[in-house]
């Protein structure tokens, strides 16, 4: 705790002098362009791995960057991504699940989570993906994680179209889907392709917006 403590002194007298312009703007309103939904794993900085500045990142965190499909029952994650959608004007929905997730360990094995009661109920959302798996591979196991994760975040962006904000936001196409998965040991990211279900690196998958486009040959 200490080192927190000492982090935020330094906050205070280093950081913010340098972004006193930019908070005193953001303390009347934000703006986001992108709602980042992920892990609440420790080892993941949504500012960091994106290189964003307060106010950029609406994010949502929880076990297994999981999107519980729209039910009449309300709960965190459905009032945040309506808030998103509709009141701040989002274009943008990441999810982004990562390597070594401990909530994928758990929904491979939901079973070893009897002492764990909430946990292993809300990772029921992640049932489809390790049932996709198991399909594919005729057993899901812990030798399997990777697949699982991928197919985690597949899930949860089709979780995420059972939201009537989104629904009509992306009908119109004012809202655009994204899935990612970060790599912690190598810092790489793995972006999903949803018309082949299949994972490409960041730079290939949005080569355009990257690299600046060669001009035309006239």
């Amino acid at each position: 705790m200490k080192h927190i403590l000492s982090g935020v002194a330094k906050f205070q007298r280093e950081v913010y002098p340098d972004k006193e312009v930019r908070f005193k703007k953001l303390a009347t309103g934000q703006n986001p362009e992108v709602l980042f939904i992920t892990c609440a794993d420790s080892r993941i900085d949504p500012n960091m791995v994106t290189q964003t500045e307060p106010g950029e990142l609406f994010i949502c965190r929880n076990a297994g960057n999981v999107v519980p499909p729209h039910s009449n029952q309300t709960g965190g994650m459905t009032a945040s991504i309506e808030f998103a959608v509709e009141a701040l004007g989002i274009e943008h929905i990441v999810v982004c699940g990562h390597t070594d997730c401990g909530a994928m360990k758990g929904a491979i094995n939901l079973d070893a989570l009897s002492d764990l009661p909430h946990v292993k109920e809300w990772l029921g959302h992640c049932r489809a993906a390790t049932a996709v798996v198991k399909e594919k591979k005729g057993e899901v196991t812990a030798e399997h994680l990777s697949e699982v994760t991928d197919e985690n975040v597949i899930l949860q962006l089709q979780h995420l179209k059972t939201h009537p904000a989104v629904a009509a936001k992306m009908a119109t196409g004012h809202v655009e889907l994204h899935g990612w998965v970060y790599n912690i040991e190598t810092g790489g990211i793995m972006c999903l392709d949803e018309k082949t279900r299949e994972f490409t690196p960041i730079d290939e998958r949005y080569a355009d917006a990257i690299f600046d486009k060669p001009a035309a040959v006239i």
